[in-house]
């Protein structure tokens, strides 16, 4: 089977040329070509060999397979001796007319090759050109382009090579800089290393020197160890004849009506089981320093002078103690004051100072508020109403606490600048400022018969001021870090403090004289307060931890925690029944005393400093450090 293909070649007629300005004439020359299919084929039939022996034919093919791989290795050997042939060009010179039009073609002279043209085959036709005379190009114009093409093609390499080389440069200078910093790493660590290597070597050597000195530590130890062991069996068998001694003086007592001494050893001995060191006399820590104290001042003590004698002639007297509290009957008769607990919410705020409220304190007759800030100001608001009324401006530093006088005619103020400022509101001035204290003074109390201020300050000590003689009457010493609250109990002689040496202590104001100490906060001890009653002690601590006290029998009654932030203030509602607590987490925690439930009085912004109950417990008072005041009811 033949298939046929039909080409076209473009045939240019030179000889047919016109020369009167006619356009060149083209001609189309048709051919057929025939090619060959290999379907029609015949392929010889090659017969298959009956005596056929497949180990002959393997063997036969490993043969010629071998001989084959000989041969080519000879040729491949030969070639390489010999070297490849090369391949011959056969060149045509080109003609003078094709080499012109192809050089105006070449150029774009498009113009220049039909005048060209035109000319050549006008002078053709005429006859004026000669066969001697139209010969081919001279071989020095052929190679003159070849050598043109291949100067080109020398210049595109050349840049190619130059922008490979200029990356080379680059990757070589920064193949050389990571080198360099690598070397220089290099070098850094092993001095660090050798300098560790030599570390670890002195410090061998000093722990091998410490050796000995550890051993014989060691047999120290247990030495002592042993000792105290011997040591707390004596003590056990000493104890055993003491509890023996007390078993005598009591059956001594019960023949004799009881004696002085009896009763002081019975106390001795009860202060010695509650782990506190006492020494001959019965005094512990707090009335031991408190009687060296005395024994250094004794020419000066008022036990020392006559029953009638003053140090001052404007000395004030302290009134009686008779223990009654008229406000603990109106507290009682109170209405609902035994379904109040946790049913407060709040019902006004309002900005009272640009800086944290650090005390609140109501008038004992009139709905007025009195504030402290830190910055260093206290002002006076109509309450429930949130009506601003005075603003005393005097001291220099924080304002810590106030408290109204009992007659509502005076406000005593404790400051950061270690002074207590009184304050006259029918002058609308301060009329006068202690100055004893050293160190800040966190907080004031009045005594109920206004004749009295007492004070507690950073300086460990709180003082009692006499408003009469406007001078210090007694010194309270015995507190072995800052006293941070302070308060009188109502109607009464008897002080209450708290310090940050995690212990309370009651004092009698007449002498000046630790009645009692309470231990048994392992943090400092922020505020503590009086029941309505007076039997009760409400105290809390740096930690959360708040504490209920019997007065009577000197214990905690129940210890809960309201942490983990520190609580800063607590205060009994009138009945005793309620216990308001100030957090620094931002809520007053509502403790019920006989459930032991507790509520959150959520509000404020920030940390809670202080609380107030109305007399009648209708509302609660409180501040914050978000400056603000809120009135819960």
């Amino acid at each position: 089977m033949k298939r046929s293909v039909q080409t076209t070649t473009l045939v240019t007629n030179e000889n047919n040329m016109a020369f009167n300005g006619e356009t060149d004439k083209y001609y189309l020359e048709k051919e057929e070509l025939t090619l060959d299919s290999d379907e029609d084929y015949q392929y010889e039939e090659v017969p298959v060999d009956e005596d056929f022996v497949p180990g002959e034919i393997e063997e036969d093919l490993d043969l010629a397979v071998r001989t084959i791989r000989e041969i080519d290795e000879d040729g491949q050997a030969t070639v390489r001796r010999e070297g490849l042939p090369k391949p011959t060009v056969t060149q045509r010179p080109e003609v003078v007319d094709d080499f012109v039009r192809n050089f105006l073609v070449r150029m774009g002279m498009h113009r220049t090759l039909d005048c060209f043209q035109t000319e050549w085959y006008e002078l053709q036709q005429r006859g004026l050109l000669q066969e001697e005379d139209v010969g081919v190009a001279p071989d020095v114009y052929t190679k003159n382009q070849e050598l043109s093409e291949e100067i080109e093609f020398l210049k595109q390499e050349v840049n190619k090579y130059r922008d490979a080389a200029m990356k080379a440069k680059d990757t070589y200078v920064k193949l050389r800089k990571e080198r360099d910093y690598h070397r220089m790493h290099h070098k850094r660590i092993v001095q660090e290393k050798n300098k560790l290597i030599q570390d670890i070597k002195r410090i061998k050597r000093h722990y091998a020197q410490y050796e000995p000195t550890l051993q014989q530590l060691k047999k120290k130890y247990e030495v002592a160890m042993k000792e105290k062991m011997l040591s707390r069996l004596e003590r056990d068998r000493a104890l055993g004849q003491v509890s023996g001694l007390q078993s005598t003086l009591k059956s001594m007592e019960s023949f004799k009506g009881g004696s002085p001494l009896a009763q002081s050893a019975g106390m001795s001995g009860m202060r010695q089981r509650r782990g506190v060191e006492v020494d001959e006399r019965g005094y512990g820590p707090t009335q031991r320093t408190l009687a060296e104290e005395r024994e250094r001042s004794a020419d000066f003590d008022v036990n020392n002078f006559p029953q009638d004698y003053k140090r001052h002639p404007n000395d004030s007297e302290f009134p009686a103690d008779m223990g009654v509290n008229p406000y603990l009957a109106q507290a009682k008769n109170a209405p609902g004051h035994l379904t109040r607990t946790g049913g407060f919410r709040q019902s006004n705020s309002f900005q009272a100072h640009s800086q944290p409220v650090s005390s609140v304190a109501l008038h004992p007759r009139k709905q007025i508020l009195a504030t402290t800030s830190d910055d260093n100001t206290w002002k006076m608001w109509a309450v429930p109403g949130g009506d601003i009324i005075m603003t005393g401006e005097g001291h220099t530093d924080w304002v810590s606490d106030c408290d109204f006088h009992p007659s509502g005619s005076k406000l005593a103020t404790s400051s950061g600048d270690t002074t207590v400022k009184i304050w006259d509101f029918s002058k609308a001035e301060c009329v006068h400022t202690f100055t004893d204290h050293t160190h800040a003074v966190w907080g004031c109390s009045w005594h109920s018969s206004g004749d009295f201020l007492a004070s507690c300050s950073m300086d460990n000590t709180s003082k009692i001021w006499d408003l009469n003689s406007l001078r210090c009457r007694y010194t309270l010493r015995g507190h072995a870090d800052s006293v941070n609250s302070i308060e009188f109990l109502p109607f009464s002689n008897t002080l209450l403090t708290c310090s940050a040496d995690k212990t309370l202590s009651l004092w009698d104001a007449r002498t000046g004289l630790c009645a009692q100490t309470f231990y048994g906060h392992m943090h400092s001890v922020n505020q503590a307060t009086f029941s309505m009653r007076g039997d009760t002690v409400a105290s809390c601590d740096s930690y959360g931890i708040v504490k209920i006290w019997n007065v009577k029998a000197v214990a905690p009654m129940v210890s809960f925690d309201v942490g983990p932030h520190p609580a800063n203030h607590v205060l009994f509602d009138p009945t005793g029944a309620l216990l308001a607590i100030a957090s620094n987490g931002g809520t007053i925690k509502m403790y019920e005393v006989n459930n032991g439930r507790i509520s959150s009085l959520v509000g404020h912004e920030d940390a809670v400093q202080c609380v107030a109950f109305d007399k009648s417990g209708d509302y609660i008072v409180s501040g914050g450090s978000d400056s603000t005041v809120r009135i819960w009811s």
